[in-house]
């Protein structure tokens, strides 16, 4: 089960068991009358046990309570109203609300908070008036602190330790009417324009606009945050210091080595490439001149075998019939003219 889907079966037992034991009591020392409880400035230094389970408004401000006990708070269902201002309490946790999700009215303020977990007020989706103003001890909020109160209309950050605040953490306020945001020691650096810029674009004018200024860095010291975004956008997007410069010149200098060595091993290659193709080349013409050379050898050796010497016959007869025969290796040709 979910925080938001409200008590189940078991948590309304426990709730029925309880109130058959303290069903109609009230604490010492305190004002009970038509469903309200009022403990205020009492001394108290614990939440007070006995509590009405009907009560619908409960005061317990102005006291030394450190803690809000969730089983014991959990039980009044038809809680309404709590003012718990300028007590002791340091923390509230994610179960702290879980049985009151009918809560329209909450009152933190004044008090030692060092952190809200991000779903303290998960279940309090009928929230309409939150203050936690005047906590100087709480520097920051989660971003989902605020996810599930849709129906907050009233929301007092005065007087905390906040220095930033996530863009996101009022993203889910669609009926915020009234947020006061002055007295915070605001850093409005890089890490705040994404808030200055949501506060342009949302059209959310705090309240107190003009009170809550930035006290860091030094050129915007004083200035309202509803009014730094533009500022806030040239010095974090546009604008360069000195390390931005360093940086580009490290930068320019890396790449102009790379390219440097790049198309000094580009220029190694393209040599090697050529005198590896020259040699090549002069191999290619050397073993072709050979095998000129060779052919024609070998064609000048063939044209001197193949020649056969001419003998002639002389008719029977003649004088030269008497003559011995020519010798049949004699190369020259022999013409002889009969007459």
């Amino acid at each position: 089960m979910s925080l938001a889907s409200g008590p189940g079966p078991g948590w309304l037992l426990f709730s029925f068991g309880m109130g058959l034991v303290s069903g109609s009591k009230c604490p010492n020392n305190c004002l009970c009358q038509a469903q309200e409880v009022n403990c205020t400035a009492k001394q108290l230094t614990e939440y007070p046990l006995d509590i009405p389970l009907n009560t619908r408004r409960l005061f317990v401000n102005e006291n030394r309570i450190t803690s809000l006990p969730a089983m014991h708070l959990g039980l009044l269902s038809d809680l309404v109203y709590l003012d718990c201002q300028k007590n002791w309490i340091r923390e509230v946790m994610d179960y702290t609300f879980i049985g009151v999700f009918k809560l329209i009215y909450l009152d933190l303020s004044s008090n030692n908070l060092t952190s809200i977990s991000p779903l303290t007020f998960s279940v309090l989706s009928n929230l309409v008036h939150l203050n936690i103003a005047n906590n100087p001890h709480l520097l920051s909020l989660h971003k989902f602190t605020f996810a599930n109160t849709t129906s907050l209309r009233y929301l007092d950050l005065r007087n905390t330790g906040l220095q930033t605040l996530d863009s996101a953490a009022l993203h889910h306020l669609p009926v915020l009417e009234t947020l006061f945001l002055s007295g915070n020691p605001w850093k409005c650096n890089c890490s705040f324009l994404d808030f200055a810029i949501f506060l342009i674009v949302s059209h959310m004018d705090p309240s107190d606009d003009l009170n809550a200024t930035c006290v860091e860095p030094t050129e915007l010291t004083g200035w309202p945050i509803t009014r730094v975004g533009n500022p806030l956008r040239y010095m974090c997007i546009t604008h360069l210091d000195h390390k931005d410069y360093f940086f580009l010149l490290l930068i320019g200098f890396g790449i102009f080595a790379a390219g440097t060595v790049a198309a000094w091993l580009t220029g190694v290659c393209a040599v090697l490439y050529q005198n590896t193709r020259r040699k090549s080349s002069e191999e290619d013409e050397d073993e072709a001149g050979t095998r000129v050379e060779v052919t024609r050898s070998r064609s000048s050796l063939s044209l001197f075998s193949c020649q056969r010497p001419l003998s002639y016959v002389p008719p029977p007869g003649s004088l030269l019939s008497l003559l011995p025969s020519p010798s049949h290796h004699l190369g020259a040709v022999i013409e002889i003219e009969t007459y």
